[in-house]
């Protein structure tokens, strides 16, 4: 972004989503609210937030973190499972030293067993999720894990959470949707008005903010979009390529891959993961009979690979390039990362085959070892762009 421009979010920590978001939730903390700790975006923080708690994400990208976590697990390990575990080895993560309670989900077998080996640290509640998700077995089978999610907030809290706060913060979570997917609207735009590290400043804070305290930050960001575009401002340069980012969950060091593309040329209009665009791409079923029950259909229905089959991943992929029109798909993958690695396969051959589009699968980690060759990589990828 050219400089002088006004910033979407004026405070402090522009362009520092952690800092952000650790602020955010002290304060919260100060206001007497409880501070319930999640490692994945299938938590239910709907029912987090009706109970009058915020929920924080924990920490789990970085690289400093690795080499005390390799002391007890294997090195060959996905690094976001041992940067979470690292961070608690160290006790250096300050949104795990702020949670009373943590939420994890069986997603793959690393986290499942990362779990048990921090059941003693705070109280621990495991939801075992089903990966069949067009299954009517998973849509009840992960409404009882909800409602058993329900019981342990209360017990560990010593509250009670009411259905109709549930139906509350279902609705308040759609119009926090609607209103950043408003923003995302801005990246559809050619050239577009807004970078990646803007957008994905928000997503992080959004998962933590209740919608109360977004809506001023998200209506205020959408007059300042406008008058970048009546003004000529945008992002990279008018034929800068647009690249969609997709795979696994990309934050802290990870997001090396990010600064590349930009300093190869690129401009990023969507980051397809669910540390981006992906928590806030549908809606929940609202005023239903079983509030659980609507809560279980949205979070089945969020395509990571670790579902099967993950047909929402393609068809979701389809809306994101008709809508953000991308000249290329980078596909983001973490080193032993097996469901996405393998998944990967198969959003190539969607890609360029429908679409014929240029598409680059990169395997990395925190570490800065690789930079080089992810960016001749890149570089190669985007020329190929201008070339055309």
């Amino acid at each position: 972004m050219k400089s002088g421009v006004e910033p979407l979010v004026n405070d402090r920590f522009a362009g520092e989503a952690t800092k952000r978001t650790l602020s955010y939730l002290q304060a919260q903390r100060e206001k007497g609210k409880n501070i319930v700790g999640i490692y994945c975006g299938y938590a239910p923080l709907e029912v987090i937030r009706a109970m009058g708690a915020a929920p924080a994400v924990l920490c789990a990208f970085a690289n400093k973190t690795i080499e005390a976590a390799e002391m007890v697990l294997p090195a060959n390990l996905c690094p976001l499972i041992k940067s979470s575990y690292g961070f608690l080895k160290t006790d250096t993560c300050p949104f795990f030293a702020i949670s009373e309670a943590v939420i994890g989900e069986t997603t793959c077998d690393g986290k499942k067993k990362m779990f048990e080996l921090i059941a003693d640290l705070k109280p621990l509640h495991v939801m075992d999720l089903p990966q069949l998700p067009d299954q009517q077995e998973a849509l009840e089978n992960w409404t009882v894990m909800i409602k058993k999610l329900k019981g342990f907030l209360e017990k560990t809290f010593d509250t009670k959470i009411d259905d109709a706060d549930v139906e509350k913060e279902i609705q308040a979570t759609n119009e926090k949707n609607r209103l950043m997917n408003k923003i995302f609207e801005f990246a559809a735009l050619t050239p577009s008005p807004v970078s990646w590290l803007e957008f994905y400043d928000l997503t992080y804070l959004g998962q933590a903010a209740t919608t109360e305290d977004m809506l001023g930050i998200l209506n205020d960001c959408v007059p300042k979009l406008e008058k970048r575009v009546s003004e000529g401002i945008y992002h990279g340069e008018v034929n800068s390529p647009r690249v969609l980012v997709t795979g696994c969950p990309v934050g802290g060091d990870a997001t090396k891959v990010f600064k590349i593309i930009e300093e190869a040329g690129g401009v990023i209009v969507v980051l397809d993961s669910c540390t981006g665009m992906k928590p806030y791409a549908s809606l929940i079923a609202e005023n239903t009979l079983d509030p659980y029950r609507a809560l279980s259909r949205r979070y089945l229905d969020l395509p990571c690979s670790c579902m099967t089959p993950n047909s929402r991943r393609l068809s979701e992929l389809d809306r994101m390039i008709v809508t953000f029109k991308p000249d290329v798909v980078i596909d983001v993958v973490l080193h032993a990362c097996h469901s996405y690695n393998i998944e990967s396969h198969k959003i190539k051959e969607h890609v360029t085959s429908k679409y014929r589009m240029p598409f680059l699968k990169i395997e990395t980690d925190y570490s800065q070892s690789d930079i080089g060759q992810i960016r001749t990589r890149v570089e190669a990828l985007l020329e190929m762009v201008h070339k055309k």
